[in-house]
C-alpha cells in the first residue's frame, strides 16, 4: 500500500486522540513487511503493507510484552493498537521509541564483543517460556520450521547459478542442512535476525527489532547472521556463546545459503545486492569446507 504521513496523521487522529498533537515523521529506511513513522518524540507508528504482514500485528501485541522482561536488550513494546478504517484495512500498532543506530561495521567498537552480545541475546530468547507460542508456518515464511519447506526452491536455484556458482559445494551444504533435524521442544526464534533489525548505541548492542516473524521452533534460522554480517572472529566468538550443536549449525549454514541462492536469483541488475549475496555464499561454502 501507498501509505504516507497524511494517512497516519489520520489515523492517529480519529484513533488516538491522546496523540492528536504530535509531529509525524517517516523513518527512512521505513521497511518492505511495515511502513515505520516516528510520533512525536516517544513513539513509533507500523503498519503492515500487504495483507501477507497483517497477522504480524496481533501476535506482536500478544507476545511482546511477555518476551520482554526475559531479554538483555530492548524490543518494540506497544502501547497501543489501532483499528481497520476506511482508508487502512488491517490492524496497526503503536510502539515506544527505542534509541539507536542500526548495526554497521564502523559503528560497533569491538565485533567480536558485539557477536557475543547477539548470541546472549538468542539464549535467553531460547531460554524463555514457549508455550503457546506461534507454530512456523506461512505467515512467518517457515522461520523456525523444517528447511525441506524450501528445497525444491534452493535446487531449482542451484540449477539456475550453476555455471556462476561452485554448485557442488552449494548441493553439499543444502543436504548436510538437510540431514540434521531438529528433535527437541520448540524454542522461541527471532525470524529475522539481520544487521538492519539490531540497533546500536556506543558501540554496543543495545536493542533487538521487528518481531514480525516470531515464533517458536528450531533456533537456526536465528544463526544465519554467523555468515551474512559476521566472519573470522567475530562467527567464532558468537558460535562459542550460543547453546547450538553441530547439527543446529549444519541448519544455520543451510538458511544463509537458501537466503544468498535464491537472492542471487532474483536480484537482476542489483549491483550491491548480488555482491552481497555473493560475498555470503563464499563464506557459507569456505566455512563449510573447513570445519
Amino acid at each position: 500500500m501507498d501509505i504516507d504521513v497524511s494517512l497516519v496523521r489520520r489515523l492517529i487522529d480519529q484513533q488516538c486522540p491522546q496523540w492528536r498533537g504530535l509531529p509525524i515523521q517517516k523513518i527512512e529506511p521505513g521497511g518492505w513487511d511495515n511502513r515505520t513513522f516516528r510520533l512525536g518524540s516517544d513513539l513509533t507508528v507500523r503498519l503492515p503493507s500487504h495483507a501477507a504482514y497483517a497477522a504480524q500485528v496481533a501476535k506482536e501485541q500478544r507476545w511482546l510484552p511477555q518476551l520482554a522482561a526475559q531479554l538483555p536488550v530492548a524490543i518494540p513494546m506497544p502501547v497501543a493498537k489501532g483499528l481497520p478504517s476506511d482508508e487502512y484495512p488491517w490492524q496497526w500498532s503503536v510502539y515506544r521509541w527505542i534509541e539507536g543506530e542500526t548495526a554497521q561495521v564502523a559503528r560497533i567498537a569491538d565485533l567480536p564483543a558485539f557477536a557475543v552480545d547477539v548470541a546472549h541475546f538468542l539464549v535467553a530468547l531460547q531460554r524463555t517460556e514457549a508455550a503457546g507460542g506461534p507454530l512456523p508456518g506461512p505467515l512467518n515464511f517457515y522461520r523456525g520450521g523444517d528447511l525441506q519447506v524450501y528445497h525444491d526452491e534452493t535446487r531449482q536455484a542451484i540449477r539456475d547459478l550453476e555455471a556462476q556458482i561452485d554448485a557442488a559445494a552449494a548441493t553439499a551444504v543444502w543436504e548436510a542442512a538437510l540431514h540434521e533435524a531438529w528433535g527437541d521442544m520448540p524454542v522461541w526464534v527471532h525470524g529475522d535476525i539481520s544487521s538492519t533489525n539490531l540497533l546500536v548505541q556506543n558501540g554496543r548492542l543495545s536493542a533487538v527489532i521487528d518481531f514480525g516473524c516470531l515464533g517458536i521452533g528450531d533456533p537456526a534460522c536465528d544463526l544465519a547472521i554467523a555468515w551474512t554480517f559476521f566472519s573470522g572472529p567475530s562467527r567464532e566468538a558468537f558460535r562459542s556463546h550460543l547453546e547450538a550443536d553441530a547439527g543446529t549449525w549444519a541448519r544455520a549454514r543451510g538458511w544463509a545459503i537458501w537466503k544468498a541462492l535464491i537472492t542471487l536469483v532474483e536480484v537482476g541488475t542489483d549491483v550491491s545486492k548480488r555482491e552481497d549475496a555473493r560475498r555470503v555464499f563464499n563464506e557459507v561454502i569456505i566455512e563449510f569446507k573447513h570445519r
